[in-house]
């Protein structure tokens, strides 16, 4: 791989949002030392038309008029991304594979080619390329921007979503074969994707560590009046719903509150119980007023094939705010022996969780927040610098 004069990141998700986002936390770190170019979520047809009738949240302005496009988004510390928003593509993640992949090449040259008129704009003229899970348009954009190389950035098992997996696992392999290397965000999908490209690193996933800390600070103001379990995130099909409900009816004096959107209607009935509460998604800089009103922080997720090549984003958040926190064995969770404590079955779970809420020693929580200081995204984006330079 050659020297690059900027980043061009290729990201799935949108650059604001409801949820800390990996990607974004990434490139606003290494906005420091590179210049940096994110190509926000690429909106369909379908997404403008829901827009528009205001079913879904949709930069409709931007994609119809295309004068802000190209913004600027400056960062704490004062530094600055370039965010620019794809035009209007057409929705073919429906279709079979035959007719995917004839009409897959113009959402690419639309993209190209205005992305080519945003890089001269900027005078950016060897990117490296940086695909955030993305390889549908990963590789028929290889070689298209004169870039020195490109990495693929897999945060997640393509085969596990149902909308992602459709094309995605037809065209990820190809493209790990093609690309300069892989970085993951867990060692068990470090080793899956090795198998495909023998330039495999992993760089776990980080934390805002200033902004979750903020939570600490706020409890210590605002004293929980009840006991209250918190899950901060999605909440699909990853939950193990009997592993909750027991916990929930043998917790009775215990809220167990839900933050974020529910994707599974298993997960969604258990609202029939009063101890459980959902709420809402909130912006990330509100999060920290929710995390402070928490007792203790829960990951109950099943344990699949899927959920082991988790690392998920949300334990080291958790742990930034102090907040005890109890999980199942989802995933390969040895960096926190001793800090979080994991359970596999609904009894062990419920006996964890009592436990937790009665650890008010201020040594667990100060090595709690001294993990997650240790994994702030400041360091992750030292680790992604350091595979660049091996490259």
């Amino acid at each position: 791989m050659k020297d690059f004069d900027s980043i061009v990141c290729v990201g799935q998700t949108p650059w604001e949002g409801d949820f800390q986002k990996a990607i974004v936390q990434l490139m606003g770190e290494l906005a420091a030392r590179h210049r940096i170019l994110y190509v926000d979520y690429q909106y369909t047809l379908k997404d403008l038309v829901m827009g528009l009738a205001k079913k879904q949240a949709v930069p409709v302005g931007t994609l119809t008029s295309r004068a802000k496009a190209l913004t600027v988004k400056t960062l704490a510390g004062g530094t600055q991304v370039h965010v620019w928003q794809p035009p209007v593509m057409l929705p073919i993640n429906w279709l079979q594979a035959a007719a995917h992949d004839r009409l897959i090449q113009h959402n690419v040259n639309l993209l190209v080619r205005g992305l080519r008129a945003v890089m001269a704009q900027l005078n950016m003229h060897r990117p490296l390329v940086i695909n955030g899970f993305n390889p549908v348009f990963g590789l028929p954009m290889l070689h298209k921007l004169n870039e020195a190389g490109t990495i693929y950035y897999c945060f997640d098992e393509i085969t596990a979503s149902d909308w992602m997996g459709r094309h995605g696992r037809r065209y990820e392999p190809d493209y790990l074969r093609q690309v300069d290397a892989v970085i993951t965000t867990s060692d068990a999908l470090c080793q899956s994707k090795a198998q495909l490209q023998p330039n495999a690193f992993c760089v776990k996933n980080g934390v805002n560590f200033d902004l979750f800390h903020q939570a600490r600070l706020l409890a210590d103001r605002q004293p929980v009046e009840r006991p209250v379990v918190g899950y901060l995130g999605t909440a699909d099909n990853r939950i193990d719903v009997t592993l909750v409900a027991h916990c929930v009816r043998t917790m009775p004096d215990v809220l167990f509150r839900f933050v974020g959107e529910v994707n599974e209607p298993k997960v969604q009935q258990l609202s029939d119980y009063p101890n459980v509460e959902f709420v809402p998604p909130h912006q990330p800089h509100q999060l920290p007023a929710l995390l402070a009103q928490m007792s203790v922080a829960i990951i109950p997720y099943v344990c699949n094939a899927h959920t082991n090549t988790i690392y998920p984003l949300k334990i080291n958040e958790y742990l930034a705010a102090g907040l005890p926190v109890v999980s199942t064995p989802f995933s390969n969770l040895t960096d926190f022996n001793g800090i979080v404590e994991l359970a596999a079955s609904p009894e062990a779970f419920a006996d964890a969780l009592e436990r937790a809420l009665n650890d008010r020693e201020p040594a667990s929580r100060d090595r709690r927040v001294a993990t997650a200081r240790a994994n702030s995204w400041a360091r992750r984006a030292e680790e992604f610098e350091a595979v660049i330079e091996q490259l």
